[in-house]
């Protein structure tokens, strides 16, 4: 393939709109990724859905989001990633909306396949994005503005679509997402248009062959580390609405209220964290170091709060456990991506992150089917809560003992 020289960085004032529109988009992401665990107390009932059912519909987003992000962050590496994002949104969009109108099982999870295609260019294709056009200095707060966006996101799709849950029912839920997310499009459609011309995301020299990343140790040491941040989010992502309100017997507003509030501190969290660390490598801090630390401390909140939660009793034990599992979580989201570019710079961002991703997101196809087989077996959600609670603290020791020294990888 032909070498491709890259034009000069954007503009600090459109910079600004594109990092805003990729977290506005990773919002929207988690609004329609997580729309059917806020459905769940009434969508599961009325589909005669079983707790390993319901699993498996939500695991099936994973089935192809987690491969699929390898080969999209491939092509981030190759293509124009600004065009690839608006296709990707569309194809999300339009299977939100289409959810609205399933009628069992089947239909559900031939649209979260289609979900999990559309969504699989959100973090390769920002990474591609920031390791070309972020300086260092920066990066943890565009970084972070996608890590809030990750938490917001969440936070908004449960206080809205609860709100719309309790008001309308299920599939308006789907049917207002879905629409919202489509208008996405037009703002960077603008915004990124000069960007599209002189193809800002392309790699300075030929990209970087794809088999030598692959024996890259700390690829896959990472994409460990992913896998066992993400196994806890989803989790509480997934089903703590659910058993909140069958298991528990909150109602429908108490459950949104109590599921905002984590994740809205994970979003605060993401937001000072990044901006905290932009500041201390500024100023001359280890920045390896330093994410290294953060994710240790993150992993143990995580994992610390999932296992309190299960022995938490009344909305004010409860609400404690999960603002300290949304400081864990924000602190995860912030370095997690950040610590990938580092590891490939620019030239393998994409094809990077893609691999880290989808190793990561094995948790999504994994843990949901695991959950509901133990809930169905058992009756129980003890052991689902030790299992994601365990994950979570094991990638404690894996960030202090086996991810290695921070720096850009020789590919």
């Amino acid at each position: 393939m032909a070498t491709v020289v890259e034009g000069p960085r954007a503009s600090g004032t459109r910079l600004a709109w594109v990092v805003g529109l990729l977290g506005l988009s990773v919002l929207l992401n988690y609004v329609d990724r997580g729309a059917i665990g806020v459905a769940a107390p009434l969508m599961k009932q009325d589909l005669n859905l079983t707790a390993t059912g319901f699993g498996t519909a939500v695991s099936a987003f994973f089935w192809v989001y987690a491969p699929l992000c390898a080969f999209v962050g491939w092509l981030c590496d190759r293509f124009c990633v600004y065009r690839m994002f608006a296709l990707g949104i569309a194809l999300w969009a339009l299977a939100t909306l289409l959810t609205g109108w399933v009628g069992g099982i089947a239909s559900l999870i031939v649209l979260r396949l289609v979900l999990g295609l559309g969504e699989s260019i959100a973090f390769p294709g920002s990474s591609k994005i920031f390791a070309a056009e972020v300086p260092a200095a920066h990066r943890g707060t565009a970084n972070a503005v996608v890590a809030a966006a990750l938490a917001f996101g969440p936070a908004v799709g449960t206080l809205t679509g609860g709100m719309i849950l309790q008001a309308a029912g299920w599939r308006p839920i789907f049917w207002i997402f879905g629409a919202i997310t489509l208008l996405w499009l037009l703002p960077w459609q603008v915004t990124s248009a000069p960007l599209r011309a002189r193809n800002v995301a392309t790699p300075v020299t030929a990209p970087v062959n794809f088999a030598a990343l692959l024996k890259v140790p700390a690829l896959w040491q990472m994409g460990a580390a992913h896998f066992m941040s993400n196994y806890g989010f989803y989790f509480l992502l997934t089903w703590l609405p659910l058993y909140l309100v069958k298991t528990v017997g909150w109602s429908i507003p108490q459950m949104t209220l109590l599921t905002t509030l984590g994740f809205a501190v994970q979003g605060v969290t993401a937001l000072v964290s990044g901006r905290w660390s932009d500041r201390a490598v500024a100023a001359g801090a280890d920045e390896g170091a330093l994410r290294r630390r953060a994710m240790i401390w993150a992993q143990a909140l995580s994992g610390g709060a999932i296992a309190a939660l299960w022995f938490a009793d009344g909305l004010l034990q409860v609400g404690l456990c999960l603002v300290v599992a949304g400081i864990g979580s924000g602190l995860l989201a912030t370095n997690l991506y950040a610590v990938g570019q580092m590891f490939s710079g620019p030239r393998a961002a994409g094809s990077w992150i893609g691999v880290q991703n989808a190793c990561g997101n094995c948790a999504g196809i994994i843990g949901p089917v695991v959950t509901g087989v133990i809930v169905d077996r058992l009756g129980s959600y003890g052991w689902a809560f030790a299992l994601a609670a365990g994950v979570s603290l094991l990638g404690t020791v894996w960030w202090w003992k086996a991810v290695p020294a921070i720096r850009q990888a020789e590919i």
